[in-house]
């Protein structure tokens, strides 16, 4: 069922079970009332006969039964009986028809004075009337035929009423829930024209003020991330194709150039050795490759404990160190922590470790005196790593692109590398909910700084 005909539906039994209850509650009240106000009447009859027939002398039976039938107040069947103290009959509004009654009304009458009940479908009261000594029981009864055409009527109208009103309430919530739910169909018109080749493609937003428009912006914003991945993920296979292409092909024209003609021992060496180079070429760069898109998966399914800095900072420069005996790595502090807990960090120390030794090792490798200068540094919220270098630098426009998949300086080509240590850096930096940043200046040198939350 659509949105539009179940929010109908549902408005529609609303307020149909609000009409049918008030219709229900109007219908009862009003029978209850008629009901109450002919029993009064009935009342108000007895006594006027049993006042007629035993205060006024000059009326007796006969007289009193033709004033009774051509009463202005006369109702339709009525009837009015009067007994004495024995239960006998003294009186009866009617001589043509057979009265039936029953003795324990008599009595129930005498105990309670009052009494209201029902014979057939007429209704009945009895009362007690005391007066010169004498105690009469006075019963009558009669069909309120006004009443029960006046409460057919009602409940025929309150029938038509609630017919009526509940058809309009079913075509004015069709129609507002179809003009609530419009902008969502709009919404899903322009949705599905979107396909991977137009992913530039924006919803309208609307004014902004009320739910769909927010909807709409909240779309458009999962649209920007998602082309933005597309852009990445065809940009990180364009690149990582012409990055392995490069290796392949130096195999291929070393393995060519071994099949051209026969070599001496010292040319098949050399041949020998510029494969395995290419080779191991190869290997470093797949297994970059395959790093990069593990640290695109979740957080939580990495473990995380808690991890001393200066730790891992010394295990990353010792490692580094033992690797490249010819780097120089300067280690201290900005300022003294007030706590040991300022440099404890919660994180993975293994990928902690494998971004400091990326940034040491550009901060060597780009710097003529092959030397970085790491520090660490603690405020009220955030543990700081920087590593500084007095290397090539990178201008304005490089820096915004140094974590892009790789992207490398001009600068940098003569060194070696493949440009995918940054953004591998970046990955786990994120993943441990941190950031990193980077200053430099052109022929300078570079400070990259990562900010991790301490415990």
């Amino acid at each position: 069922m659509k949105i539009r005909n179940r929010i109908a539906l549902q408005f529609s039994l609303i307020v149909a079970s609000i009409l049918l209850v008030f219709s229900f509650i109007i219908y009862l009240t009003s029978a209850a009332y008629a009901r109450e106000d002919f029993y009064d009447r009935l009342k108000s009859k007895a006594r006027t006969t049993a006042r007629f027939l035993v205060m006024v002398s000059e009326v007796d039976q006969k007289l009193l039964k033709i004033i009774d039938r051509n009463t202005l107040t006369a109702l339709y069947d009525e009837k009015v009986l009067v007994f004495d103290e024995k239960n006998r009959l003294i009186y009866a509004s009617v001589d043509d028809q057979v009265i039936h009654y029953q003795k324990q009304l008599l009595d129930e009458v005498r105990q309670q004075k009052d009494v209201e009940t029902w014979s057939d479908q007429n209704q009945l009261v009895g009362i007690l009337f005391e007066e010169s000594g004498r105690k009469l029981v006075v019963l009558a009864s009669a069909y309120d035929l006004f009443g029960r055409n006046k409460q057919l009527n009602l409940g025929i109208t309150l029938v038509w009423g609630l017919i009526f009103g509940i058809g309009i309430t079913v075509g004015l919530g069709i129609f507002f829930a179809g003009q609530s739910l419009q902008p969502i169909d709009q919404i899903n018109r322009q949705i599905s024209t979107i396909t991977a080749r137009n992913l530039q493609q924006r919803l309208d937003e609307g004014d902004r003020k009320d739910e769909i428009d927010q909807l709409a912006v909240n779309f458009n914003v999962v649209l920007g991330r998602l082309e933005q991945a597309f852009e990445q993920q065809r940009s990180f296979v364009s690149h990582a194709s012409h990055e392995l292409r490069t290796p392949l092909a130096a195999l291929k024209s070393e393995i060519q150039l071994g099949l051209l003609r026969r070599f001496s021992p010292e040319e098949y060496q050399e041949i020998l050795n510029n494969l395995l180079s290419d080779t191991d070429r190869l290997i470093n760069l797949t297994n970059s490759l395959l790093f990069l898109a593990r640290t695109l998966e979740n957080l939580t399914q990495m473990p995380l404990v808690p991890v001393r800095m200066e730790e891992v900072v010394l295990m990353a420069k010792d490692e580094l160190i033992s690797a490249k005996p010819e780097y120089r790595i300067e280690f201290d502090y900005e300022n003294l922590p007030d706590s040991e807990n300022e440099t404890m960090v919660s994180g993975n120390e293994e990928l902690l470790k494998r971004v400091l030794q990326n940034l040491l090792d550009n901060a060597c490798k780009y710097s003529t005196d092959r030397t970085a200068r790491i520090r660490i540094g603690t405020d009220r919220k955030f543990c700081r790593v920087s590593i500084e270098d007095r290397g090539i630098g990178m201008a304005p426009e490089e820096m915004e692109r140094a974590f892009e998949p790789f992207y490398r300086s001009p600068k940098a080509v003569g060194f070696e590398g493949f440009g995918i240590g940054l953004p591998i850096c970046q990955r786990i930096v994120e993943l441990h909910q941190g950031r990193i940043t980077v200053e430099s200046r052109l022929h300078e040198g570079s400070r990259f700084t990562v900010w991790l939350a301490h415990l």
